[in-house]
């Protein structure tokens, strides 16, 4: 296997092509901002990236270790179960050696003087805070430290919990935020971290007081999903909202005036997405989908460390055997750069060999394919396609560019015949038909200000550093969506509608003559031809053989220019009786007994069948409620709950429960409904609450021949 660059080849390739950079620029390509222009870099400092938390060079007397160092006890015994033979596979441990990072690096300081500061932050963080991040273009990094490895054990195990509890957390951790300077916030982003200066190592298990391998901390921090959110928040600080909601370019070597991540632009809002949904409220039951021993699952590492049975380190440690041991797979939706990593950089030091890696990018596709469900039904000459987002955050969801999810359409005839394709990917180009068709995205851009202050052309862009605007976010919000949360967490949808609560999107297809047949196929991809393209294309020192752009093209075209992934697939026939699934949305109320008030579907919401039923159960014994029905979704709070219909709301029926909680009820339907949606909510007489009243959660059917 020909290696192209070793961690110090591609140091020396990034500092050569941007030692230069406040002379050598060149003058911008086309309309969409590839290539730069005379005006960059902009004039910004260090100061005007600076962030709270702990400062670079604060952890001299204790700096953090080598994940190596965390080998020798928590890898080389089981697969299944070893924390750091999982972490290598991951994205996480191999985050510094992303040659598509590398290539956004560069572009990121040829567009503002030292930005690679905020993206070395997060991908290097025990290189950042050894003081190793200047040259903002990683030149500095030394990969014999171990300053290549990504995220370390060391970085999350010695992360302090910004918010103090004195009933949860250690006591040292008062001192340890009192003397952060400036104060840290309740919510951190792009990778305000807080590092204990001690070498205690914190996890979320109490050890015992026998262990003595190495000092510890029980943190219950490293269960909450706010960790992740240190670094899957990112946010612009050059940028500061105004009043009217846009934001502006901050004045010159000054930092951000309130280090608030809802000031500053937001370049990525996976933890926000999660806080605004319905898992950040409850554990949702999803049936084990997305693997380890909880069926129901709330926060980050429900999913994304899913618990497992065995134990943390070496059998020759004596360690506890647990039933709810967190795999450190940080499984996510990466399909093809850990094979580019493995080629650019030799085994002994990304330690991954080519059962890890297959390992992980199959665990990988086993989560994109657990993402989404997809349905599919004829609706007089359309077909519907219904995605529906299983995620606790937006689908897709992460750094937006280059990342992108689509549907694609075929309709045969009877013989089998293709009639028409929407959608259509050619392999061999990796271009994409997006004109007739659904492609879930966000989309970046420059106003027109910032644009003039570049030099570059307003609108879409891939500039990461210097976009102050969301172009376009179609994205399926998660389980709980409201306007007003997600506008909180500036992540609303932008030229998409979504009504109260949806966590689903339909899009329709028009029927050509003859259409018997339509199959449907989900796709994701990781890095889009574009964005490939302009990284390829942006780069400056063009004529360097080991341009990071081009190299991270290369590696693009070499390991199948990241195929499209199927997430999902579904197929109608036409004179088949179809009809949607119905959907449950909402979160219910908790009786005075401790159940939960459910109303689900008994069928489906067939015309001809006539036999559409409404089940409610976990009610309150004997208890008298009401059925009401809506033309929308809502989501206002009502007597200690949440009322869930809305539009045009009628009193389907009353309901009188058994002595177990529970009835069923009949749904007339009629031909006129055909095509049309129906919401339904049941609330129930509930004594032994201050309010009086429980309330379920809420029924979307769509109603069919």
């Amino acid at each position: 296997m020909v290696r192209l660059l070793s961690a110090r080849s591609i140091g020396s390739l990034t500092v050569a092509g941007l030692l230069g950079l406040g002379t050598f620029a060149l003058v911008g390509r086309d309309a969409q901002g590839v290539g730069t222009s005379a005006n960059l870099p902009l004039p910004t400092t260090l100061v005007d990236f600076f962030q709270p938390g702990t400062q670079e060079n604060t952890l001299v007397a204790n700096p953090l270790q080598d994940a190596l160092n965390c080998r020798i006890c928590h890898g080389n015994y089981d697969p299944s179960t070893a924390p750091y033979d999982q972490w290598v596979g991951s994205m996480m441990a191999q985050a510094t050696r992303d040659p598509m990072f590398h290539a956004a690096l560069a572009i990121a300081n040829q567009d503002a003087s030292f930005a690679g500061d905020l993206c070395l932050r997060c991908h290097t963080p025990k290189g950042w805070l050894q003081g190793h991040s200047v040259p903002t273009d990683g030149s500095a990094l030394d990969a014999n430290a171990g300053e290549y490895d990504g995220v370390t054990c060391h970085v999350c195990h010695r992360m302090v919990d910004p918010v103090y509890d004195a009933n949860a957390n250690p006591i040292e951790d008062q001192a340890i935020l009192a003397a952060l300077v400036p104060q840290m916030g309740a919510q951190p982003d792009s990778a305000q971290y807080v590092i204990d200066p001690d070498d205690n190592r914190r996890g979320p298990f109490d050890l015992g007081p026998g262990f003595f391998w190495h000092n510890f901390r029980q943190s219950p921090f490293h269960q909450e999903s706010l960790q992740c959110g240190t670094c899957h928040d990112v946010s612009n600080p050059a940028f500061t909202r105004q009043q009217d909601g846009t934001y502006a370019l901050n004045a010159v070597n000054t930092p951000h005036p309130t280090h608030d991540k809802r000031d500053k632009f937001p370049v990525e809002r996976t933890f926000s997405e999660w806080s605004a949904s319905q898992f950040a409220v409850e554990a949702i039951e999803m049936g084990g989908r997305f693997g380890g021993n909880k069926t129901a699952v709330a926060s980050c590492q429900d999913c994304h460390m899913p618990d497992t049975s065995g134990g943390a380190c070496a059998p020759g440690y004596g360690p506890i055997q647990r039933n709810d041991l967190p795999m450190h797979k940080f499984t996510g939706g990466n399909t093809w750069v850990l094979r580019a990593i493995d080629d650019l950089y030799p085994d002994w030091e990304t330690n991954l060999t080519p059962a890890i890696i297959e390992d992980a990018i199959t665990e990988n596709l086993g989560m994109l394919a657990n993402a989404a469900d997809l349905e599919t039904w004829f609706r007089g000459s359309n077909l519907v396609v219904r995605v529906v987002n299983q995620t606790g955050h937006k689908l897709p969801t992460g750094y937006p560019e280059g990342r992108r999810m689509w549907l694609n359409v075929k309709l045969f005839s009877r013989g089998g015949a293709l009639l028409q394709e929407y959608g259509h990917y050619d392999v061999p180009s990796a271009t994409l038909t997006t004109g007739n068709t659904t492609v879930f995205e966000a989309k970046l851009g420059m106003d027109a200000a910032v644009a003039t202050a570049a030099g570059l052309t307003a609108g879409e862009s891939f500039h990461f550093v210097l976009n102050n605007t969301v172009v376009k976010d179609n994205r399926i919000p998660p389980r709980g969506f409201t306007a007003a949360a997600f506008d909180a967490v500036q992540s609303p949808p932008v030229g998409e509608t979504f009504m109260e609560e949806q966590y689903w999107h339909d899009s329709t297809f028009a029927l050509v003559p003859g259409t018997h047949r339509a199959v449907v196929t989900l796709y994701y991809q990781t890095t889009s031809k574009e964005y490939a393209e302009f990284l390829r294309d942006t780069n400056l020192d063009q004529q360097n053989p080991n341009n990071p752009g081009q190299v991270a093209y290369d590696k693009w075209v070499q390991f199948g220019k990241s195929a499209p992934a199927q997430m999902a697939s579904a197929q109608a026939v036409r004179e088949a009786s179809q009809c949607a699934e119905p959907i449950q949305y909402g979160v219910s109320s908790t009786t005075s007994g401790g159940s939960k008030v459910v109303l689900a579907p008994v069928g489906l919401p067939m015309v001809s069948a006539a036999n559409f039923k409404l089940n409610v159960s976990g009610g309150p014994a004997n208890a008298f409620g009401i059925i009401y029905q809506g033309t929308e979704t809502a989501s206002v709070p009502y007597m200690g709950g949440t009322r869930l219909v809305g539009g045009t709301l009628s009193r389907l029926t009353t309901v009188h429960l058994t002595p177990a909680g529970g009835t069923q009820v009949p749904v007339p339907l009629n031909g006129a409904q055909v095509g049309s949606d129906l919401y339904f909510q049941v609330w129930l007489r509930d004594i032994g609450l201050p309010q009086g009243v429980a309330l379920s959660n809420g029924l979307r059917i769509d109603v069919c021949n």
